[in-house]
């Protein structure tokens, strides 16, 4: 079937304000999408849908099943496979007059120039701290605008940062809003959330992607917006630019962001929640386990044989049995590798595996 861009973009062409000169717009626009999932996932296809030129998607994870809830551009069949080729497929097969690529790996200090000064925008569809701070602090580096969406239980906050104003001065950054990165705040797999919730932030980001670039509407510049879902309630707080690029490339310098999660695990060092179940009900295997908590004051479904927080995991001290199998528990499966990469590292012949998603995904 043989479609023109007339008929496809005809109801959002016969809006005034954006007409052909306003989809001629969206079509010579290019826009970097980081993270596929809840957020990432729905802004991408809306954007690929408004007639966006250039999409890329970056994401390093593949499909869960737990993801599916508020993901729904994913399905059963696509569990395992990685979000972004996924992602990538079904845009291509509805956007017919935008080019759509994907990086398949995380988007870090070392490749988010090279990615980001390809594009006209920047969306974070992250549930990550530390990367929505690298993004933030490489767009305010390269005057790019980022389109910030994030989420925590009912409530959404959504904001364009560091947009070119008229006077030649840029609009306020994530630090305007936020100076320090949080190291108390759960993401959504810990604290949970409602699919609605997602759904409507991600909308909001499309929204201001469209405003920016079309230059209808009053993009949120300046400003955080906060929407609760319980309440249908939503204010904006105000932001002044106050943190200022030079101030930014001195802790561009120095911060890493790293983030555990963008870690790409070792499956080979890795027991599902299901598997070390299974071991535990057979007398016989779950003798020959060894059971480490990583973390303190762990709320454990089973006993351990020791802990050790991985603050003090100093693999010259602990005795081992080669004869044991070692399995090291944390909450989410993070520190509990970190310690798992250390004992492999000075005994590699040790059978050493780390809860694949912790203890939170050991309860579900």
């Amino acid at each position: 079937m043989k479609v023109t861009k007339n008929q496809l973009f005809k109801r959002q062409i016969t809006l005034s304000e954006i007409g052909e000169v306003g989809q001629g717009k969206l079509q010579k626009s290019s826009v970097l999408v980081i993270g596929c999932g809840g957020l990432g996932s729905p802004i991408a296809v809306y954007l690929a849908a408004s007639g966006i030129g250039k999409i890329h998607l970056v994401d390093f994870d593949t499909v869960d099943i737990s993801n599916l809830h508020r993901q729904v551009f994913y399905c059963l069949d696509d569990v395992d496979k990685p979000k972004a080729a996924v992602l990538s497929e079904f845009i291509k097969k509805r956007a017919l007059f935008t080019e759509v690529g994907f990086t398949n790996k995380p988007i870090t200090k070392e490749n988010v120039f090279e990615l980001i000064n390809q594009f006209d925008i920047v969306v974070d569809g992250t549930d990550s701290l530390p990367t929505k701070y690298l993004l933030n602090d490489a767009c305010v580096l390269k005057k790019k605008p980022l389109v910030y969406g994030s989420l925590y239980k009912f409530d959404g906050y959504v904001a364009s940062f560091n947009v070119l104003q008229e006077n030649g001065s840029y609009s306020a950054n994530l630090r305007d809003a936020f100076p320090e990165m949080a190291t108390d705040v759960p993401n959504c797999s810990e604290a949970g959330t409602m699919n609605s919730i997602v759904g409507m932030i991600a909308t909001q980001q499309v929204n201001e992607v469209l405003k920016l670039i079309t230059g209808v509407g009053k993009p949120l510049a300046n400003e955080l917006l906060i929407y609760n879902s319980l309440q249908n309630t939503q204010l904006k707080m105000k932001l002044k630019p106050t943190v200022l690029k030079d101030k930014i490339a001195k802790l561009f310098e120095v911060q890493t962001y790293f983030d555990a999660v963008c870690e790409l695990q070792n499956k080979d060092w890795q027991i599902s929640s299901e598997k070390l179940k299974e071991q535990l009900s057979v007398g016989e295997q779950s003798r020959s386990l060894e059971l480490i908590a990583v973390l303190p004051n762990l709320k454990l479904p089973f006993k351990v044989g020791q802990t050790i927080p991985i603050q003090e995991f100093d693999v010259d001290t602990i005795q081992v049995d080669f004869n044991k199998t070692y399995v090291m528990v944390c909450q989410r499966g993070f520190n509990s590798y970190k310690a798992t990469k250390m004992l492999k590292k000075k005994y590699p012949t040790l059978k050493v595996l780390s809860l694949f998603g912790g203890i939170s995904n050991y309860n579900k």
